[in-house]
C-alpha cells in the first residue's frame, strides 16, 4: 500500500502539491475570533492615523525649515 502511495504521490504535479501543501498549513491556523479580529482591525486603524498625522508634521515642519534655510517663503 506504501508503495502506491509513494506511486500518487510521485505524479502528481506541483500545482497539485501546493494546493496540499497550503491545505494542510491553512488547517494548523489558529484564526482570531470576531472581536479579536475587530479589536486588532481597529488597532492597526489608530496607528495608521496616527502615523499619518505624525509624517505630516514632520513633512510641514521639514518644508518650512528649508524654507527658511534657503530664504523662500511668504
Amino acid at each position: 500500500m506504501a508503495e502506491k502511495e509513494k506511486k500518487a504521490r510521485k505524479s502528481e504535479n506541483a500545482i497539485q502539491k501546493y494546493f496540499r501543501e497550503t491545505t494542510g498549513e491553512l488547517r494548523k491556523v489558529s484564526w482570531p475570533t470576531w472581536p479579536d479580529a475587530w479589536r486588532l482591525t481597529q488597532l492597526v486603524l489608530l496607528v495608521m492615523l496616527v502615523m499619518g498625522v505624525f509624517l505630516g508634521l514632520m513633512d510641514a515642519l521639514g518644508r518650512e525649515l528649508i524654507n527658511l534655510v534657503i530664504g523662500v517663503g511668504a
